[in-house]
Formats: structure tokens, sequence, C-alpha cells
């Protein structure tokens, strides 16, 4: 299985462009861990991780 690892702003730039103005820097930087490379992602799987990131940026932003 080919495991690899990406920053957001990848597959953001690959499947999703329009939404690249709207993410943070530190959102865009993170990264991502793909289980079967970014080749086999699509742009609902795109979707998802980036709902994801955002989500988990948010949460550290309660913390501080």
């Amino acid at each position: 299985m080919l495991v690899e690892t990406v920053k957001l702003s990848i597959i953001v730039m690959k499947l999703t462009p329009e939404l690249y103005p709207f993410l943070k820097r530190s959102e865009l930087e993170s990264e991502i861990v793909l289980r079967h490379g970014l080749e086999a992602l699509e742009a609902e799987d795109a979707m998802e991780i980036i709902q994801y990131s955002i989500s988990e940026h948010q949460k550290d932003a309660y913390l501080h």
C-alpha cells in the first residue's frame, strides 16, 4: 500500500483550488497522510480532509 504525506495546500491546489483563498496559512501547512497516495484522492475526499483540518485548527484556537 502506498502511503504519502503531503501538505494540505497540495491537496487543495490539485482538487479544490477555488477554496485556497479561504484557508488560513496554518491550515494549508498541515501535513496530511494519505493511505493510497495523492493520485487516488478524489474531490469528495479532499472536501472531507479540508473540513477536518479546519475543525482541528478551530479546536486549537479555543484552547489558547
